[in-house]
Order: C-alpha cells, then structure tokens, then sequence
C-alpha cells in the first residue's frame, strides 16, 4: 500500500474509530433498523413507501403550495393554498374574540408561560411557591384578562371565546382540577375506611362508564332544565366541570396504580417513625407513586388535549371548530385538506411538546435509580 493510498484512508478509518459520530451512526442503524432479516425487511418496506408518498406531499404541501394573495383566485396551481391559513389564521388562534382585544390574550398566554417556566425548571427556589401561584393567582390573572368586565377591561362573553385560546384554557383547568381529585379518588379507593372506599368506587367506575360526548350533552342541555328559576351557568364553565370531573376518574385509576406500585415497607416505617397517615402519604407514598405514574399521567393530559375538540358539539369553536366555521366561508370553499392538515399539525406540535417534557422529566427522576 502507498504512502498516498494511506493517507487517503486514513481519514475514513479516524471517522469509524468508536465512539465518533459515523461509528455511533452506524450502530444505531444496525441495533434498531437492520438488527435481524425481519427488521431489514421492514425497514426497506418503510423505505419503499415513503419513497413513495412523501415526494407527492412534499409537491403538494411545498413546491406547488401557494401562500401568497389574499383570495381564493390566489390559489390556482395543483398545490396546497397556504393563502386559506395565512388569512383566516386570528381565527383560528383567536376565535370570534375581539380583533382590538388581541393583546389580552396574548398577555395572558405570556403569563401562563412566565408561570410555568420556573414550575417547570428542574433548578428552581421556592419551586412550590411558584406552583402554588400558578393554581391561584395566574387563574384570577387570567379570568380577568380574557372575561374583563371590571377594572377597566371590556366584557368579552365566553360565546366569542375560541380557535386555539380555547383548547389551551380548557386544557389547563381540566388539568388543575382532575389531577388533585383524582389523587384524591385514589387515597379513598385505597381507605380501609368502607364508607370511603364505596364511595370513591362508585364515582369511578360511574364516570368511567359514561361516554365523555354524553357527559358533554348533559352539562350543556340536561344540567339547566335542574337549576333553579332565573339561574344560569356559564356554556364554557359548565364544559370545564364536566371534564373536570369525567377526568378525574381516569387520573385516580393512573394514580392508584402508581400507589400500589410502592411497597408497603414504606408506609410502616414511616408508622414507625411516628409519621400520622397524612404525613406519610403527601411526603413519602405519593412522591414515589406519582414517579412511577408520570407516563400515565403525560399520557392522560396528551389525550385530553385531543379530546378538548369535543366541545364544539355544544357550541364552543376550538381550534377544529374554527377550521370548521372558515370551511363554510363562501369565499373560501374546497380547502378542507388545508384546514384539516394545519390543525393536525398544530395539535402534534402541542402534545409533542408535551410528551417530550414528559420523557425528559422521567430522565431526570430516574437518575437516583
């Protein structure tokens, strides 16, 4: 071998040496996608596939797509017509909600954000402090910024409310209000107190065998006629409750799980100790037991995102009920591809996000393991 030939590959040989990046590269192909004669074969199906549905979509979605003009005769290629999105996207976002009013919401959403960051940040002092203002002041900041009414902010009613704003708020308070009562379901359904025990077994296993699209229906039609004369309640509030409360039966069966995952050991040496059941269970049982249960619990939170689009059954517009509302628009009729692929995409952005922070949290508590 020449002195040339092996300066030539002595390049290659330092790129595949372990531990570089083309070595890692290689192995990771060869453990997940070439690792038997099954997942070689799959892999090259996949490949087949894409190779032939991914070309035309990215024609369609890309070079043929049209995102300019402010009409539907902008739109004349074979192409996606982003031109529909790019017009109608306040609506989408917003809702019916007051163009002039914009600021409110965004405000508000940069405050759920300054909120959540420091909840969220693994470094943070007085952690609970900041939790604790995020379950109490940020929703009296919130109703304030978006209902108004009083200290110098117009009334805005819940019916304009809308697009994704809607979806997001929902979201939020189902999640504030579902997540501790069903903690709460779950200490009950595990109490050696039997009153207790029924009880939460039954309001579990009740809501658990009700379609969420019935609970919906009679938070919207049935629930009025039973109020007193004169008395109304909020569309948009009564929505809330009845996810509030179909939710929580899911979240105490995922928390239960998670309490039975944790060894009775515990539990006596903190009796042991002279810790009364209270302590033992905020400071040493659920602790560990919402550890074991966070994938559950992102998964839940993920599915109910998804299922915030079921309110537009009873009249509230979410983010799919606005693509819905603009679809009928006469001036922007057969752009429901469109439409229909921008919510999608919107909605795997959000639960991605969210099931993303969902593994990096397991990363980290699962470091002392």
């Amino acid at each position: 071998m020449s002195d040339a030939t092996a300066e030539q590959r002595l390049p290659v040989q330092r790129s595949l040496a372990p531990g570089t990046p083309g070595a890692r590269a290689l192995d990771w192909l060869k453990r997940n996608l070439f690792g038997s004669l099954f997942n070689t074969l799959l892999s090259l199906v996949v490949l087949a596939l894409a190779m032939l549905i991914v070309p035309p979509l990215f024609r369609w979605a890309v070079t043929n797509a049209t995102i300019s003009g402010v009409t539907k005769a902008a739109c004349s290629g074979d192409g996606a017509c982003w031109t529909f999105i790019r017009m109608r996207l306040p609506l989408f976002f917003y809702g019916l909600y007051p163009s002039n009013e914009y600021w409110r919401v965004d405000l508000a959403f940069a405050a759920l954000a300054a909120f959540c960051v420091p909840v969220l940040r693994e470094q943070t002092r007085h952690r609970m402090l900041f939790v604790f203002l995020l379950f109490t002041a940020f929703p009296a900041l919130a109703f304030w910024l978006l209902s108004g009414g009083f200290l110098g902010l117009d009334y805005v009613d819940t019916n304009l409310w809308g697009g994704l704003m809607l979806d997001v708020l929902i979201s939020f308070v189902t999640v504030a209000g579902s997540l501790p009562l069903g903690i709460l379901l779950a200490l009950g359904r595990r109490s050696q107190l039997p009153v207790v025990r029924t009880l939460s077994v039954c309001y579990i296993e009740l809501w658990r065998g009700v379609p969420l699209l019935t609970v919906l229906f009679m938070s919207a039609v049935l629930l009025p006629l039973f109020l007193p004369e004169g008395v109304s309640v909020d569309r948009l509030l009564r929505a809330m409750v009845a996810l509030i409360l179909f939710n929580a039966a899911y979240m105490a069966e995922v928390v239960r799980g998670g309490l039975q995952g944790v060894d009775t050991g515990q539990e006596e040496a903190a009796a042991s100790l002279g810790l009364r059941w209270p302590h033992t269970q905020a400071f040493i049982v659920l602790p560990q037991a919402l550890r074991i249960v966070l994938p559950g619990i992102i998964n839940t939170v993920v599915d109910l995102f998804k299922d915030t689009t079921l309110v537009t059954i009873i009249g509230l517009f979410d983010l799919l009920g606005a693509v819905e509302q603009a679809l009928k628009d006469p001036a922007w009729l057969g752009f429901a591809k469109e439409g229909y692929v921008f919510s999608a995409m919107v909605f795997f952005v959000c639960c991605y996000a969210m099931s993303a922070y969902g593994r990096s949290m397991e990363r980290r508590l699962a470091q002392g393991q």
